[in-house]
């Protein structure tokens, strides 16, 4: 049996749902194509079963989870990918504007570093003195006060659904 036959069109569904709730509750949107949405996350599922985790299905993974934590959906690059470009890397995830039409879809470049790139960051990250110092932006909702590090402010609060432009650079 291949591991197309293995998963059904049930167990699509099922996650499928579930991506779109919570993504739908952290302030993130799903691509309204369902027929795309669905072979992607049919991929999420044999990634799961092939390497007992989601790993993104538009990239290669190791097959280490160590060395996939960063593509491990939503990965790593979600975020600064949907500010930048309105979509993920793999376009499961749109922004606000992409989803009501003001923005249309385009490829993206890929932002993930080569294996060596991130061997050297894991690195200088483990290194001494690699302590708490930390380059990301660290941003606060001022409705709530939820904060987030990242490069941008969310879309949406994903605790107190207000706007992006609620949130200030807190750090």
């Amino acid at each position: 049996m291949s591991e197309q036959e293995t998963i059904s069109d049930a167990m699509v569904e099922e996650l499928h749902e579930k991506l779109d709730r919570e993504a739908e509750e952290g302030g993130y949107h799903l691509n309204p194509d369902r027929g795309f949405v669905r072979g992607l996350v049919h991929g999420l599922l044999q990634n799961r079963r092939r390497y007992g985790y989601q790993s993104c299905p538009c990239r290669l993974a190791d097959g280490e989870k160590k060395e996939d934590l960063d593509i491990i959906c939503p990965c790593d690059y979600r975020d600064p990918d949907l500010a930048e470009y309105g979509t993920c890397y793999c376009a499961l995830y749109v922004s606000g504007d992409v989803l009501e039409g003001e923005r249309e879809l385009r490829s993206i470049p890929e932002r993930r570093p080569s294996r060596e790139e991130r061997a050297q960051h894991r690195s200088r990250r483990s290194g001494p003195g690699s302590g708490a110092k930390t380059t990301t932006p660290v941003w606060r909702c001022r409705v709530c006060g939820y904060l987030c590090a990242r490069d941008e402010a969310p879309e949406v609060c994903p605790i107190c659904k207000a706007k992006k432009e609620r949130f200030e650079r807190f750090w």
